[in-house]
């Protein structure tokens, strides 16, 4: 597989913020310097590269005097907001050497939960590559609040790899590969070179963050692996500290862990995995046993006759759970009816639904085409 790597020619790569900070304040000009360096030299070789950046927070926190990151949402919206520009600024300098330009996306959850706008996300970043222009993604924390969070930018990758339909997500952070366990606390951990299959128990031993500069860890690039593997894309973490990194790792040097995307009917197309990974589900809709079985193992809509309860408040169009009453969500979808109206249709037939509401949009409450299973039949 590693000796496939060369011919994956849309990238995203994801650099940390301990790889372009000074110990976690401020950013240190070399860095950028040596990964444009990288970056353009792929660029020359007919790669196209889309990045995703953090670090603004950490610039931020060093232009104005700030030790730790505060609690408070509006100041830590200043803060992004001055980190953001000189994060740009850093780019700019480091790229301009190589005669390329980058340019800047900045995005929130509600940006790519609104398929509109996720489409024009797409064809700006599609532009970009094609006039030769780098893209630096960024999560916007300068509007951003918890509702509309990615939570932290390895997340944010693996869902522009998707937006950017990528071939290969790269993610470059302090620690070597992925372990067995936490090396920096067991010291007999052993590298995974590849990993065919992520599974929980490898992911309760990752460990957290470990920097007070970083909002993400171990755990959340594994997250963020699992979300690209089910794009059908393979995800590479490795040391970005180490010299010509990413064409090492292209040339199929055994560099970092390899973990290998989700084949044939385990692979989710490019909407089911907007549906199952960009969308916040707005409410839950419980379903019977029979219609379990038929949503996983059958291939069928969801309809009022298998509801037997609605939770939340919600509008057509918004993405809901699904689920039996008592466990975990095993399907997610678009409603073509709203929460007022499934109080008055669930668990009856489709035959009744004009009679009851007046009107009918469909027969189904979740078309087939709207939905992703979150879970294997």
């Amino acid at each position: 597989m590693r000796r496939q790597l060369h011919e994956k020619k849309r990238l995203v790569v994801k650099i940390g913020s301990s790889i372009l900070s000074q110990h976690g304040t401020g950013l240190d000009s070399e860095k950028f310097h040596q990964l444009a360096d990288q970056v353009a030299a792929l660029v020359k070789k007919k790669y196209q590269v889309v990045m995703v950046s953090s670090g603004a927070i950490a610039a931020g926190m060093h232009r104005l005097g700030f030790d730790r990151k505060p609690s408070d949402i509006p100041q830590k919206q200043a803060i992004a907001a001055v980190g953001q520009t000189a994060l740009m600024h850093e780019y700019e300098k480091a790229f301009a050497r190589h005669g390329l330009f980058a340019g800047q996306i900045l995005l929130t959850r509600e940006d790519l939960s609104n398929r509109h706008r996720y489409l024009n996300a797409r064809h700006a970043i599609a532009a970009l590559l094609h006039l030769g222009i780098i893209p630096i993604v960024n999560e916007n924390d300068t509007v951003a609040v918890h509702e509309i969070k990615f939570g932290d930018n390895d997340n944010l990758s693996a869902l522009v790899t998707n937006v950017a339909e990528a071939d290969l997500l790269i993610i470059l952070t302090d620690i070597d590969a992925v372990y067995d366990a936490d090396p920096r606390v067991k010291k007999d951990a052993k590298r995974l070179s590849l990993i065919e299959n992520l599974d929980s128990d490898l992911k309760r031993g990752a460990s957290g963050t470990l920097r007070a500069g970083s909002t993400g860890g171990m755990m959340t690039k594994l997250e963020a692996a699992e979300k690209a593997t089910h794009f059908g894309v393979a995800t590479l973490i490795v040391d970005g500290n180490e010299p010509n990194i990413l064409e090492r790792a292209l040339a199929g040097e055994d560099v970092g862990t390899l973990i290998l995307p989700k084949q044939g009917s385990n692979r989710l197309s490019a909407k089911e995995h907007w549906l199952a990974y960009t969308l916040r589900p707005s409410g839950t809709l419980h379903v019977d046993a029979g219609a379990k079985e038929a949503l996983l193992k059958k291939g069928k809509s969801l309809l009022p006759s298998g509801i037997v309860a609605c939770e939340g408040k919600f509008l057509e169009g918004e993405a809901l759970d699904i689920s039996v009453k008592g466990e975990k969500p095993f399907a997610r979808g678009l409603t073509s009816y709203s929460s007022e109206e499934i109080h008055k249709i669930q668990g009856k037939k489709t035959s009744e639904i004009e009679k009851i509401l007046g009107y009918k949009y469909f027969d189904e409450v979740i078309h087939r085409d709207d939905m992703v299973l979150l879970e294997q039949p």
